[in-house]
């Protein structure tokens, strides 16, 4: 196969590394990539929200497989081209993308498919937003109804900050606080077939002990050693199954990631938000893991056959990935900041250092270039030996200004995470 993955961050640098393990990966391009990804794949320039100039490029390839990996060029319409232009590919439809891109319709389809959710109101004014907050009162949560990588939702017991948040957003969805701790779980689907992962945490806020504005994900890991046993079978009967079900029925069937983001509460599993694709950084704990060839995979879920695939093989141990943040983030982040030290830290073992938000100078040098900016993660037999590697090899990385969590997957280690 020849693919084409579209992106240029931590997230893409995790897909296309994977992809390059495969044997029946025969060419691997991507666009426009980052110099992370140019070690494994041949990049190419590209616009990704330009659905035409990404359809073109797949097309003039020769690809055999289109993988979508952020939000926003899904909810463009990217893969609509490429489908047009009949070439498979591994994301949703722009209308199935609205799972993502719109907080309200992704409440419209949890309540028609009867899957458990927090209480939420829809508001397009300060005055409704008021009425909302007051009726469910802190700790609040916000979520802006359009995209805003991953930096949309304010929760806070400051009913003020609420709702500036609130009337700085055309549209909110103001909905009921979600108690007990959060899983990530991504599931593959053909529209029909539904196939989920190994789930994973992630770290929202910017600090130690979640304090601070939220971020795109300062980090991860993978597995949960304190997660029910019958978690995933659960969430793929009440949860994913369902939602895949009734966007069908809707006559906008989701072919590609499926990624519920989950609260465990006192009266079981809740849906905090889908996502309609992989997400950053937990592809960077969740891929490393996976035994099973992932372009096939994917081209079984693109093809509409992922229900012919055999049972998925996961490696042993565990993978932990802690983000370096530039100077700033995640208010304005401060680019052109040289990095240096990430040959050294893959060098102390089983590391893998994903690019995020990187560029090289006019010197040939490489420098910070968004806001996250490397994903180091750290693979072993068991949580507490990846986390001593993830931290390890951030240690031989130096980019001035630059910030990170000092502890990513700590609680889990120790065994202080119960779920009500």
């Amino acid at each position: 196969m020849k693919i084409l993955v579209i992106g240029g961050g931590g997230r893409e640098h995790a897909i296309c590394h994977a992809l390059s393990l495969d044997e029946s990966v025969t060419a691997l391009y991507c666009a426009p990539g980052n110099p992370g990804i140019a070690a494994v794949a041949e990049l190419h320039p590209v616009n990704p929200l330009d659905p035409d100039a990404v359809a073109k490029l797949a097309v003039e390839l020769g690809a055999d497989l289109v993988v979508v990996g952020p939000e926003a060029p899904l909810v463009a319409g990217v893969a609509d081209a490429v489908r047009e232009a009949g070439i498979a590919v591994f994301g949703p439809s722009k209308a199935a993308a609205q799972l993502e891109g719109s907080k309200a319709f992704s409440k419209d389809v949890m309540a028609a498919a009867g899957v458990p959710t927090a209480e939420a109101f829809v508001c397009s004014t300060p005055e409704e937003a008021a009425r909302a907050l007051d009726a469910f009162g802190p700790p609040y949560v916000v979520k802006d109804d359009a995209l805003a990588a991953g930096k949309g939702v304010v929760v806070t017991e400051d009913r003020d900050a609420a709702l500036a948040h609130a009337n700085a957003c055309v549209r909110v969805v103001i909905e009921e606080y979600l108690d007990g701790p959060e899983v990530s779980l991504f599931a593959l689907t053909d529209g029909t077939t539904v196939l989920p992962l190994q789930p994973a945490q992630d770290f929202k806020r910017v600090g130690d002990d979640d304090e601070g504005p939220n971020t795109g994900g300062m980090g991860a890991y993978s597995p949960l050693p304190w997660a029910p046993e019958n978690l995933v079978a659960e969430v793929l009967e009440r949860v994913l199954q369902p939602t895949v079900d009734e966007l069908r029925r809707q006559g906008t069937p989701f072919v590609g990631l499926l990624y519920a983001g989950l609260a465990l509460t006192k009266r079981g599993v809740r849906v905090i938000e889908f996502n309609a694709r992989f997400g950053d950084p937990e592809t960077q704990v969740v891929l490393p893991l996976l035994k099973s060839p992932l372009a096939q995979l994917l081209h079984h879920a693109a093809t509409g056959t992922l229900g012919e695939v055999e049972p998925l093989q996961w490696h042993d141990g565990a993978a932990v990935t802690v983000v370096l943040a530039a100077a700033g983030y995640p208010g304005t982040p401060r680019g052109g900041d040289r990095i240096t030290g990430t040959d050294e830290a893959e060098a102390t073992g089983a590391v893998t250092v994903y690019h995020a938000g990187t560029a090289t100078n006019d010197a040939g040098e490489l420098v910070a270039s968004g806001g996250r900016v490397l994903a180091v993660t750290g693979r072993a037999a068991d949580l507490a030996s990846a986390r001593d590697l993830a931290y390890a090899a951030l240690g031989r990385i130096e980019l001035s200004g630059g910030h990170h969590r000092t502890d990513i997957a700590a609680k889990a280690i120790s065994g202080l995470i119960s779920v009500p």
